[in-house]
């Protein structure tokens, strides 16, 4: 024992400077991620402040029950479920198209310019992503102007139902599929250029390269994060979701991350809405753990 502990230390001190740069992603995560868990208590309990968590009297599965019997619960449900569908649809084969897009450039000048250009709206504030988007989508804001230009009368956008799920999910499209692309090119730039060579001794033409060649060596990053997009499925981008929407698109819009804002923040409902909120984790978990065992069974590729 006495032995392995030598060897475990002395490994510790040959990459000391290693350990000091994972030290403070370790420690955020260890503070803000896993000391908040205990905090999963106040779901179970009648929570008063005065007397702590601790103290507050235990009360079971009431606030889980009461969130099965809340009429709004199979409203959030679906439409946590549906915008997180359809964004999965849309959003996560976005970045693998635009990656082997820009594999297929030969300019390695604007390739460089368009990467970056696609890159700059992952910074910009959601804040200020919201703020455009209503700006845009007003009675005088620039789509209305298009509507006007062809004919039509002018459209309030946010505010009709209809639009609510095709704004959000175009928005997010646009403001990540520039960053997304980073995993895929690094992917890309793995692979040995001989296989295209052969590939085109062979006959192969461009797309025949992109099945053949490219597509195959793309396949195990892209199942991982398909994992990871499934895992996430149910959680949107409430945020947004909070700047954007309105008592009018509530129907379509509103989901458990929002849902949880008005009753838990703003209602200060906090054992309900930790209730909540502890049983889309399971839930998430459940789908996650799935998912990676579907893609274990089926390609052999999998996080476990």
């Amino acid at each position: 024992m006495k032995t392995t502990n030598n060897r475990l230390a002395a490994r510790i001190y040959k990459h000391r400077y290693l350990y000091l740069m994972v030290l403070p992603g370790f420690l955020t995560i260890l503070i803000f991620h896993y000391f908040p868990m205990y905090g999963i208590l106040i779901a179970f309990k009648d929570f008063n402040a005065s007397k702590g968590i601790w103290g507050s009297e235990w009360v079971g599965f009431k606030y889980f029950t009461s969130f099965f019997h809340d009429p709004m619960a199979f409203r959030v449900l679906k439409n946590t479920l549906l915008l997180g569908l359809y964004t999965l649809l849309w959003s996560f084969p976005a970045p693998i198209i635009l990656a082997l897009l820009f594999n297929e450039l030969k300019n390695k000048g604007f390739k460089k310019l368009v990467q970056t250009v696609s890159y700059f709206p992952h910074f910009i504030s959601v804040v200020i992503v919201a703020g455009l988007l209503k700006e845009f989508t007003g009675r005088d804001g620039l789509f209305n102007k298009i509507v006007g230009f062809f004919g039509g009368d002018p459209i309030m956008f946010l505010l009709e139902p209809g639009y609510f799920r095709t704004i959000f999910i175009s928005s997010g499209i646009w403001q990540g599929v520039g960053f997304g692309t980073i995993i895929y090119l690094a992917a890309l730039s793995g692979i040995d250029p001989t296989l295209y060579d052969v590939a085109e001794v062979d006959g192969a033409g461009r797309w025949r390269k992109v099945l053949n060649v490219t597509w195959p060596s793309l396949k195990p990053t892209t199942i991982i994060l398909l994992i990871f997009a499934v895992g996430g499925i149910l959680g949107n981008d409430f945020q947004k979701i909070i700047l954007l929407y309105s008592p009018e698109t509530y129907e379509v819009a509103d989901v458990i991350g929002s849902y949880v804002y008005r009753q838990g923040i703003l209602g200060a409902q906090y054992e309900y809405t930790t209730a909540i909120g502890l049983f889309m984790s399971v839930i998430s978990f459940s789908i996650l753990f799935l998912t990676n065992w579907i893609s274990r069974k089926v390609s052999e590729t999998s996080l476990f």
